[in-house]
């Protein structure tokens, strides 16, 4: 299976990304468990901003990690797509997200239903010092960042998370006897 089939099958090539050839390698790690494209995570599995490291060759080509949610807030009105919840620039090549300089802190997903993908996306900047924040952290767009920072997609992933007694189900009352 190629790298980006996930991203195909789960609607983030499309909904947040262009299609796209992974390039750098990205490793996510929370709470020392590492992220799998596609895995189930609960809101108390991502309280903590995850430890990412990043590959590449050379540490003179920066990179923008952000983490969207492209269904807030609930996949069947996803009004704020896509809710941005942490961006990191300036990550030196073959580093990680502590070695950049965070622009967004991280914001802890907390769906109110549905479930939801979070999205990792790592650019490719121009150079360092050539990326800023946006105004909002709602109805961020990753197409368009890249386009107006001319940044280069080289590899994302996602989970699927929603809240933590959630079943993904829809929720009947009981019958009365």
């Amino acid at each position: 299976m190629s790298a980006v089939e996930p991203l195909v099958l789960a609607h983030v090539i499309r909904d947040v990304l262009d299609s796209f050839t992974p390039i750098t390698s990205l490793r996510i790690t929370y709470n020392n468990r590492l992220l799998l494209a596609g895995a189930e995570l609960k809101p108390s599995a991502v309280v903590n901003k995850p430890r990412v490291d990043v590959g590449g060759t050379d540490l003179r080509v920066f990179y923008t990690l952000v983490l969207v949610d492209p269904d807030a807030p609930s996949p069947s009105n996803p009004s704020l797509r896509e809710y941005l919840h942490w961006m990191v620039i300036d990550i030196p090549g073959t580093t990680g997200a502590s070695f950049g300089q965070e622009l967004m802190f991280y914001e802890r997903p907390e769906p109110r239903s549905g479930i939801h993908r979070l999205v990792f996306v790592l650019f490719r900047q121009l150079g360092r010092g050539t990326v800023f924040a946006p105004d909002m952290r709602h109805n961020f767009n990753c197409k368009n960042f890249a386009r107006q920072y001319h940044l280069d997609t080289v590899a994302a992933t996602y989970f699927n998370y929603q809240r933590e007694a959630g079943s993904g189900g829809r929720r009947f009352r009981p019958e009365s006897s």
